[in-house]
């Protein structure tokens, strides 16, 4: 049976809830896509469910299903108890459900959690049910929506990753550009355009070399700003106790990503070592729109 029959009672529930459509915008259309290389690492052809691994308040949730014709997010026991939830913590919700064996589930309540994907959170709210699933829960259009992102079986991932309808666009930009490396230094150097007159060109590369000076070429020449001119500072209220996180140990992917960037922080001066008797959160690796 399909997930998104399992809750056809939350559906309509949640479709008599909204209020009156909204008309959306009209302005520049960017374009979801995924590429053949997104196929990378998955078994073509396939017809299998999209089963990722979400990352959900803070732990690495697995075998979380996606499925956009759902209307509704839904928790299964398995991730009820790995997050030590306690029935304090559910807010009351009192529409049934139907469970893989047809049978109508009242559900346990309704909670609130953040779901990050990449560099973006959303908070939705998880439907707790206390019945077999072979999923520890089940996201549908609700995260899908918010996070402004769509769902591939075939890909066998979500995406969120803004890109121009064809690749060769912005490859044909840089067609018109020339690379002038400063001083034999590859990791210094200018783009200008080929279409530039040649006195033009040469008068535009002579002023940027008389103002080297106010390239940062390395992070460790802008090692900070000056706290009168702008300062952040974290929201966070003192009367408040801080809470220490169960630690979790990274993989060694991760812990040489980590190192690797605590290096360079501290290389710049953009932080520095200390040593505290206990830590209080865990230290979390999140790619960069390069992939990196």
């Amino acid at each position: 049976m399909r997930p998104s029959r399992v809750l056809s009672v939350a559906q309509v529930a949640a479709g008599e809830s909204q209020s009156k459509p909204k008309r959306a915008r009209r302005g520049c259309h960017l374009t979801l896509t995924f590429f053949e290389e997104d196929k990378d690492g998955t078994t073509q052809p396939n017809d299998d469910a999209l089963v990722i691994t979400l990352r959900i308040g803070d732990y690495d949730v697995k075998r979380v299903m996606v499925d956009g014709g759902n209307a509704a997010e839904v928790m299964y026991p398995d991730l009820y108890k790995g997050l030590r939830l306690k029935p304090e913590d559910l807010s009351p919700y009192n529409s049934p459900l139907m469970s893989f064996n047809r049978k109508l589930v009242i559900p346990e309540g309704v909670i609130r959690l953040p779901i990050q994907t990449g560099t973006k959170v959303v908070k939705v709210d998880f439907i707790v049910v206390n019945t077999y699933s072979p999923y520890t829960a089940i996201v549908g259009r609700p995260w899908l929506h918010t996070l402004g992102g769509v769902a591939s079986s075939l890909y066998q991932k979500p995406t969120t990753s803004v890109a121009p309808a064809d690749r060769t666009t912005e490859e044909a930009r840089l067609e018109g550009l020339e690379k002038v490396v400063i001083d034999d230094d590859q990791e210094r150097f200018f783009q200008v355009g080929t279409q530039l007159p040649p006195r033009e060109k040469e008068e535009l590369l002579e002023f940027l070399k008389r103002n080297l000076n106010v390239f940062a070429w390395d992070p460790c020449y802008a090692p900070g700003i000056d706290p009168s001119f702008i300062c952040h500072c974290l929201n966070v209220n003192p009367l408040v106790i801080s809470k220490k996180q169960p630690p979790r140990r990274p993989s060694k992917e991760h812990a040489e990503a980590i190192k690797e960037e605590v290096n360079k922080l501290k290389h710049t001066g953009a932080i520095k070592e200390v040593f505290y008797p206990e830590w209080l959160a865990n230290t979390v690796v999140v790619k960069k729109k390069s992939g990196k």
